[in-house]
Parts: structure tokens; sequence; C-alpha cells
């Protein structure tokens, strides 16, 4: 219930973006920190999330967390403006954050044996699917009827129950052996995303050359400096820098922004020139982006089953090869073009995006201590929230300042650059997994071990 009401947020968000605007007289800008606000946050707290839960309870924090998401959710469904929207968002996020690892780690903790866990974790990766593909439809059904903060309403008796379901039926589980709080790691975090994001952001409304964008960029580089310089010497560090002598790890961390940089533009780009462009109803743009939506249900577990049997490489050549197809698609798209043409675009994108989850995964964690596993999968994790921040961030910068009328044209660019990202996936994907790379992470392991 908690992957549910967090994946339906990623696509029913972005249905309503427009009626948003519309409503609460938002620029582009505070669209897309609407979207990129949550996805920052908490990308931003996954790692410390799930070393609290280790402390102080993994039932406790995952309630903590639900209850913040269903308050946020409400919150955002009452905002009387883009500013307090985007501080709910936040809110949302905060909760978000001890959602998704936590309740992993309850499922792992609580089903032991290897075909029951198999059985749950299998449950789990469908609601992924479903999550995204009934976010455009609900959201659509619930803009034209009632009106974009419905789209908020839907968390809070799912969140609500999920809170009462989870004190009658969940365990309680701590870790014996806790990871201290690294304070400096995290406030180093989540300056240096939040500068960069702003940058980003603002810089075609401030301009690239101003005080403030400069000052923007040049905090975050130094942010990520010192980040390094502080988790090299911590003995328990947020971010252990050491996983990323592992080749497999470095190429997951790499293709888990790339490809969820790829979905955050594309649905933010989409949703606009459906419904702003070419003028349909959000529930009409959410029908026309169902079939990615079944493609990613139909192909993730098909993803997982080839990474058993052939092993990473085949899923992340093909996952990358689709999401270029599918933007070059996009690349001429007009005022008229066909939705033919748009629905097989949908297609290839959907097909991408749900075979490249499960190599991920499973090169975030090949060649890692067992004991390290947990960590290394929560750092790609949060590499995918950045990469969705990212995404919304490069590809709303690129159509800054468009027209209506101008949409589709402005966009051009910005669909060129998620080519480069699908080609980026397919090169990183074939280097990652060479024979050569599993080598290093097996060393990089036994040295890790001692």
């Amino acid at each position: 219930m908690s992957l549910l009401i967090v994946g339906i947020d990623v696509t029913i968000v972005n249905v309503a973006l427009p009626s948003i605007r519309t409503d609460l007289g938002a620029s582009l800008s505070g669209l897309q920190w609407t979207v990129d606000a949550y996805s920052l946050v908490l990308g931003s707290l996954l790692l410390a999330s799930g070393a609290t839960a280790d402390r102080f309870g993994r039932r406790r924090v995952f309630q903590v967390g639900l209850a913040f998401f269903t308050l946020g959710s409400l919150l955002c469904s009452v905002a009387g403006g883009v500013g307090e929207l985007i501080a709910f968002r936040c809110l949302q996020a905060v909760g978000g954050s001890m959602l998704n690892p936590v309740a992993l780690s309850i499922i792992s903790n609580t089903f032991t044996e290897p075909r029951e866990r198999a059985r749950a974790l299998g449950i789990w990766g469908a609601t992924v699917g479903i999550s995204l593909a009934l976010g455009p439809v609900v959201g659509g059904v619930l803009v034209e009827g009632i009106g974009w903060r419905a789209i908020f309403w839907v968390n809070v008796p799912i969140g609500l129950a999920a809170i009462v379901l989870s004190q009658l039926f969940v365990p309680e589980f701590r870790s014996r052996v806790t990871r201290r709080f690294d304070p400096w790691g995290q406030v180093l975090t989540v300056t240096m995303l939040a500068t960069l994001i702003y940058g980003v952001i603002e810089g075609p409304s401030d301009g690239w050359g101003s005080a403030t964008i400069i000052a923007m960029f040049a905090i975050s580089a130094a942010s990520a400096v010192a980040l390094v310089l502080v988790e090299t010497r911590r003995g328990e560090p947020l971010i252990d820098l050491r996983f990323f002598r592992s080749v497999p790890f470095s190429g997951a961390a790499v293709m888990a922004m790339l490809a969820f940089a790829a979905l955050g533009g594309f649905l933010f780009l989409n949703t606009l020139y459906l419904q702003e462009a070419r003028g349909y109803s959000a529930l009409e743009a959410g029908l026309l982006t169902l079939p990615m939506a079944l493609m990613i249900v139909i192909f993730a577990p098909i993803s997982g089953r080839l990474v058993s049997s052939r092993g990473p490489r085949l899923p992340l050549m093909v996952a990358g090869l689709g999401i270029a197809v599918a933007a070059a698609l996009m690349i001429g798209i007009g005022d008229g073009t066909s939705i033919a043409c748009l629905l097989v675009a949908y297609v290839a994108f959907g097909i991408g995006f749900g075979l490249v989850n499960a190599p991920i995964s499973n090169a975030a964690v090949s060649g890692m201590p067992n004991a390290q596993a947990g960590v290394a999968a929560s750092i790609a994790s949060a590499g995918r929230q950045i990469g969705s921040s990212l995404g919304v961030a490069i590809s709303g910068s690129i159509v800054a300042g468009a027209s209506v009328a101008g949409f589709a044209s402005a966009s051009h660019a910005a669909w060129a650059v998620m080519v480069g990202i699908g080609l980026a996936i397919v090169v990183v994907g074939f280097l990652s997994t060479s024979t050569r790379a599993r080598e290093g992470a097996a060393r990089m392991s036994e040295n890790f071990v001692a």
C-alpha cells in the first residue's frame, strides 16, 4: 500500500500540472519545483531514513513515514499557492523517504524462507508497474471530474489504512548493529543537490550569467568537494565512497540517474505537450500514455527473468535502445503529429524503462558483501530520485520561455538530450557488465571484507 501511493504520485501529479498552472497561476519553473521538490527531498533522505529505522525500529519509522506522507498529501490538496504546494510536497517526500526502503527491509525480515520471500518481493515489484499504470488514468479521471486537488485526496484513506494495518500485522524489527548518524554528510548532500537543481531550473529566468545562478553552481561544486573530504574521513559515512571502486556499482548508480532522468523529463514534457500544445484533456492525456505504463508492467518481470537466465547486459542494451528510439521519434513532433506515431514512441519508452530497473538493481549489489548489499541498493535508489529531479530541471529549462504554439518545436532539443541518455545507458551497461568489471568488483568485495 505504501508503494502504491508513492508510485502513483510519480505519474498522477504530472497529469495535473496544466490544471495546477491555471488554478494557481504557476510559472513553468513553479511546475518544475512541484515535481522536483518531492524527488529531491526523497533522494536526499533515503539513506538517513534507513539508518533511523535500524536504530528506532522499522515498523515505528514506517508508520511515522506514512503519517508524514498522508499529512503532506492532505495539505497539498488545500494549498492556496504554488509556494505552499511546493512546501507541502517536501513534507510528503520526508514521509516517502521512510516508506519504500524501510518497507522492503520489513518484507525481507518477515519472509525468511527463500521461496516465500521471492513471492513477496514479486508482489512488491508488480505494485510498481500497477501504480505507474494507474497514475495517468486515475489522475485524468480525478482532474476532469473533481479538480487537481483530488489527486492528493486518494493518498489519505490509503495512508491511514496502512498505518492501522501495519500496527496490527507488522512485527517490529531493530538492527542489533546500528550505524551512527552523519549530520555533516546529510547537510552537504542536501546543499549540493538543492543548489544544483535551483541553478538549472532558475537559470533561464534569472540568466545563466547572473550572480545568483553562478553562486548556486559554485556552492554545489564546493559542497561536492567537501562531501568527498568529509565522507572519506568518517568511520560510518552516509555514503561509503569505497562502493564506487566497483565498476558494476558505479555503473548502476549512473544508469539509475540516467534512466530516471529520462522518465522525469519524458513525463514532464509529454504532459505539457499533450494538454497545452495539443489541447487534450487530462483524461485523454492519461489514456494516451497508458500504453507506456502497460509496457512497464509487462516488461518489468520479463527483465527479471532475463537477468536470471542471461545476465544484466541484454536487458540493459535493449532498455537503452528503447529509450533512445522513443526520444528520437519525439524529436520531430509538432501540433499535427499523428496519434499512431506518439503511441509507437510511448510503447518503445515503456519497453525500455520496463527492462532497465531489474539489471540496475542486480548491478548495484553485484559483488558486494551481503552485509553491504542493502546500503548499496539504497544509494542506487537515491540515484533514481536525483536523476528524476535533474531530468525535470534540464528538460524544463530547455523549453523555458516557449509559447504554447512554439512548445513542440522548442522541446526538440530536450528530446535530443534523451536520445543521448538512452545511448549512454547502452554504453555504460556494456562496460559495467564486462568480465573485467565483474572481476574488479569481486576483488573490491574481498578488500571491503578485509
